[in-house]
């Protein structure tokens, strides 16, 4: 590929024309938008982050198109991977946020959130992120090619290059939703065996050992690599086995905030779980929080950089008449319109308790995060974007001034959950959007249509999401072990301790400055952060998932023969973790429906079952990973 923008040329040239936006593309993609964001809707909810749905929905979209229907089209392959990836960004914004609506409403403090308020901050903030990446396109993607890497987009056009392959490749990613469905049936379903086991440690209070031996920890593990799995890992070691001990240890009888019992009741009724949910999480708010905020500010530079440039490219794009199919945006007057009209209907609709104010926040912010966020995915790849980070800046910012002006109490909470949740997901399809279009750029798409095709993943994710939340909330609670939906409860608790003025500061004070040591250490501070705040379980299911990408990377071979052996695993993980989710929210139905009773086996495996099981699961990812030599 060479580096010069002016020599690059499309796999399909500008003058050519080939299918791309059609019917098959538009409901493939609108199908996985809607299943990929379901699925990551609850991973995100369970463990904290989600993961890029571009690949899968490619190599699907491959095995669909090319294998079933006999077609040869890479444009549509590619349009429908855009349509489906928004499915997956959409759960990713709301998830980090809009649970802390449903969390108010189980204390009793406001009504629930209606499915029309979700999808319509859902689409708002979609769309938002789609017009405000469109004037980036030129400045980003096509002038900085070569420059910016944008691995995700840059490796989704590798996959979508090698359709040859593609049957062998959705072949890898439908055996692994598969096994996982099974797998997450057995276990949570008919509950043959427990998933999650744990021991704590008589001799040592506070402490607990344990692991969830699911199919999407394991993904998840595999995906991020080792170390973001050990910075994870290293994070839930603090907690639960230096932390929590010490609470035990110098608690004793005292009643410390915010619990309302001493620290010894704490542990006698409930163990040493009590201690995370009435600590633990408040300083892994503070170290999550300030994760966000470092990472921010080391981006200042980059992002001042970046904005400027992308206001010199508005100018010139907005004077300029494009020609070649390559070269086609959405206009930029309909951007502006489309912008102003969001705008104003965030003010003056009743779904929204924002004011004035909170309307040119969320503009303002908006265009602001989604310059970042377009620039950091092509810098570093949009799982290391810290999109939650900006949520957390935007949060603070938005509920100090809605008190300043007047907006307080419950009223002022919605409203910066609101403007939040908006932000949130504007970052998320930036980014997104993004990726999609230097997938495009590589293969020869026409941008306009993948901007479209972009908004028509964020409509038909948007109709879903409230759904999505509504029924897990119904089926096991925010909050809880089942889903702990960390950021959003993160997001709740400063929310209402900026304008209650009740946090427990010496504890998010604590979390802060572990965050800042772990920042002088010149380690990566959100995933030990997040690792801080998860429950250790979480964390050690995800380290071994970790581990046997360790063992993938480390077989003697080729680069080509290693970089073949870790794409199979990233493809056959990517339909782990699709399964699993899939299968959460089917046993999410069984259960608000009551009939989740009625399939639970009258035997059970020991814990020990438990974990011979996961490791065969984790072998079996190996061996498939090793399948890759054979194939060659």
């Amino acid at each position: 590929m060479d580096n010069n923008k002016k020599e690059f040329k499309p796999y399909i040239p500008a003058d050519k024309v080939v299918p791309e936006f059609t019917v098959t593309a538009l409901l493939i993609g609108i199908l996985l938008a809607i299943v990929f964001g379901a699925a990551n809707a609850y991973l995100g909810l369970l463990v904290g982050m989600t993961v890029s749905a571009s690949i899968p929905a490619a190599v699907i979209s491959m095995g669909i198109i090319r294998v079933i229907l006999r077609k040869d089209s890479i444009l549509e392959n590619n349009m429908v991977q855009t349509i489906g990836s928004a499915g997956e960004s959409v759960a990713a914004g709301a998830i980090f946020t809009l649970p802390a609506l449903f969390l108010w409403a189980e204390e009793g403090k406001i009504a629930f959130p209606s499915i029309l308020s979700i999808a319509m901050i859902a689409l708002f903030g979609g769309i938002l992120g789609v017009c405000f990446m469109v004037p980036l396109r030129q400045a980003l993607i096509v002038e900085e090619h070569g420059t910016l890497p944008f691995p995700e987009g840059t490796a989704c056009a590798e996959v979508l290059l090698a359709g040859e392959e593609g049957g062998s490749k959705a072949g890898t990613v439908f055996a692994g939703l598969g096994i996982a469905a099974f797998y997450k049936f057995l276990a949570d379903g008919m509950q043959l065996f427990p998933s999650e086991i744990g021991h704590a440690f008589k001799n040592y209070s506070g402490a607990q050992i344990g692991m969830q031996v699911l199919p999407a920890l394991g993904g998840v593990g595999y995906i991020c690599g080792p170390k973001i799995s050990s910075y994870m890992f290293a994070g839930g070691t603090l907690s639960w086995f230096v932390l929590m001990p010490m609470i035990a240890l110098f608690g004793g009888d005292a009643v410390i905030f915010p619990a309302s019992v001493s620290v010894s009741e704490l542990l006698a009724t409930s163990g040493p779980s009590a201690l995370w949910s009435n600590y633990i999480k408040y300083i892994g708010a503070g170290a999550v929080a300030t994760g966000g905020i470092i990472s921010l500010i080391k981006s200042l530079p980059l992002i001042v950089r970046t904005f400027k440039q992308a206001l010199g490219s508005m100018k010139k794009n907005a004077g300029s008449g494009k020609q070649l199919r390559t070269e086609q945006d959405l206009p930029f007057p309909l951007l502006i319109g489309v912008i102003l009209v969001i705008a104003v209907l965030i003010w003056i609709l009743p779904i929204f308790p924002v004011n004035l104010v909170g309307a040119l926040i969320i503009v303002v912010f908006g265009f602001f995060f989604a310059t970042v966020s377009s620039r950091m995915v092509g810098l570093i790849g949009s799982s290391n974007n810290p999109v939650s980070g900006m949520t957390i800046a935007t949060l603070l910012f938005a509920t100090v001034i809605l008190k300043a002006t007047g907006t307080t109490g419950l009223t002022g909470m919605v409203g910066a959950i609101s403007i939040g949740g908006i932000i949130c997901i504007v970052a998320a399809i930036a980014g997104d959007a993004s990726q999609d279009l230097k997938t495009g750029f590589i293969v020869g798409a026409t941008p306009s249509k993948q901007q479209v095709g972009e908004i028509i993943g964020v409509v038909a994710s948007s109709a879903a999401i409230g759904f999505v939340l509504y029924l897990l909330n119904e089926a096991w609670g925010y909050g809880t072990e089942k889903i702990p939906a960390a950021q959003a409860t993160m997001m709740k608790m400063l929310v209402e301790g900026i304008m209650n003025e009740e946090l427990p500061w010496a504890m998010i004070l604590i979390g802060v400055f572990v965050a800042i040591v772990v920042e002088i250490l010149k380690m990566p501070v959100m995933p030990f952060a997040v690792g801080m705040y998860l429950p250790f379980s979480l964390s050690a299911g995800i380290m071994a998932g970790g581990i046997v990408r360790i063992f993938v990377e480390k077989k003697k071979g080729t680069e080509a023969e290693k970089k073949a052996r870790t794409d199979r695993g990233l493809l056959f993980t990517s339909g782990m973790i699709a399964g699993e989710g899939i299968i959460g929210i089917l046993l999410a139905v069984f259960a608000v429906v009551k009939i989740d009773s009625k399939i639970i086996l009258p035997f059970h495996l020991p814990q020990v079952g438990s974990l011979v099981l996961y490791i065969a699961l984790l072998v079996l990812l190996y061996v498939v990973c090793m399948k890759a030599d054979k194939e060659k």
